[in-house]
């Protein structure tokens, strides 16, 4: 098969992940990958991959971007594909106009991957228009089953993100000098058990309610140090600083590191006690929850979205009641002395996404198009 896959742009975050590691599969099993976006800094990676990159202006939400439709419906007749896989609503839109006008019988076929709780209006009602639908959880399946329905041909497929079982399992050990280094540049690390909030310093993340529990936690517990690893969002520096005012105005500055953005995440993920997931709203998916679960750390998070999907099915014993902090306190502690671990669930890895995805793929070309 030859498959295209369009989406804004190839910076780094779930969506590009997904592409890459979807990319990455099509060419180990022997088929043709290609990517439509406007470029970034996973084009390299990419293509080192074996895939071929085309740039196009597929990413502004703006009228003007619609001048791109007659080139990428060329584009598309040039290429030939068998399906275009869309993963974004301005290059959904971009491709749907695009394909609607190209003969029924020849024209490739339409796929689109829903990352998101999108709003809900005729603008993002697109990525339920393609004849095949994935959902990445079932909280984003039910939700485009609620709200887009009229739209969709057949119910969503689901197929969970999946993590990368050679990158992030309980074999993998942190260089020899890892922790040293670490410590050194983190010295109140030393010696303590670390409970771990990955994500990016964003306000419905949770760091606020994981720093209560730090507070909470400092009289009953001396051996931990929390410690909160991602970077602000750009322009959005002054929320890092209002987190470190409120350590130091709970009593708990030196009982929290703040360690910025890594790329070192499985050994965080292995080396921690605990990992959490506080986001304070509905979030699609849970990376992170899969993430720890491989490495085979205990992970604990709010009964809400995609996150308490992985955590039911890997680690139920971390599941506590959204925004209940009597509840994160004691099954913090009640963790911290169990030898309990997750198992991660087959569904979730990179492995069953990609065959699942492919096998959607081949499907969809063996049937008759639609309308």
């Amino acid at each position: 098969m030859k498959i295209v896959q369009l989406l804004p742009a190839l910076n780094y975050g779930g969506v590009e992940r997904g592409t890459l590691d979807v990319a990455r599969g099509l060419v180990k099993a022997g088929h043709e990958s290609i990517v439509i976006s406007s470029g970034g800094r996973l084009v390299t990676q990419l293509e080192a991959e074996g895939s071929r990159h085309i740039t196009l202006p597929v990413h502004k939400k703006s009228l003007s971007s619609l001048l791109q439709v007659a080139p990428l419906r060329t584009k598309i007749r040039e290429l030939h594909p068998d399906i275009l896989h869309v993963r974004s609503r301005v290059p959904a839109w971009l491709t749907y106009l695009a394909w609607r006008r190209l003969p029924r019988e020849t024209r490739p076929r339409l796929v689109s991957t829903a990352h998101g709780l999108y709003s809900i209006n005729r603008y993002s009602a697109i990525m339920a228009r393609s004849e095949r639908v994935i959902a990445i959880s079932e909280c984003v399946r039910d939700y485009l089953t609620q709200n887009y329905a009229r739209y969709l041909q057949q119910p969503p497929e689901l197929i969970y993100r999946g993590v990368d079982t050679s990158e992030f399992n309980p074999g993998i050990t942190p260089p020899a000098d890892w922790r040293q280094q670490v410590e050194s540049e983190f010295p109140a690390l030393r010696n303590k058990r670390w409970l771990l909030l990955p994500g990016r310093l964003t306000r419905w993340k949770g760091q606020h309610a994981f720093l209560e529990m730090m507070a909470n936690l400092k009289d009953l517990r001396s051996d931990v140090q929390g410690v909160i690893v991602g970077g602000a969002e750009p322009n959005k520096e002054h929320y890092a600083e209002e987190l470190q005012q409120r350590a130091r105005e709970l009593g708990i500055a030196d009982c929290v590191t703040f360690t910025g953005s890594r790329n070192d995440m499985p050994y965080w993920y292995g080396e921690s006690a605990l990992v959490y997931n506080l986001s304070q709203r509905v979030e699609p998916f849970g990376r992170t929850v899969i993430e720890s679960a491989a490495m085979g750390t205990p992970v604990i998070g709010y009964d809400i979205g995609g996150p308490a999907e992985s955590l039911r099915a890997c680690f139920p014993q971390g599941l506590v009641a959204p925004g209940s902090a009597e509840e994160l306190l004691e099954t913090t502690n009640t963790l911290l002395d169990s030898d309990a671990r997750p198992i991660l669930a087959p569904e979730f890895t990179l492995d069953t996404m990609v065959r699942r995805t492919l096998s959607l793929y081949r499907s969809l070309c063996q049937t008759p198009p639609g309308k």
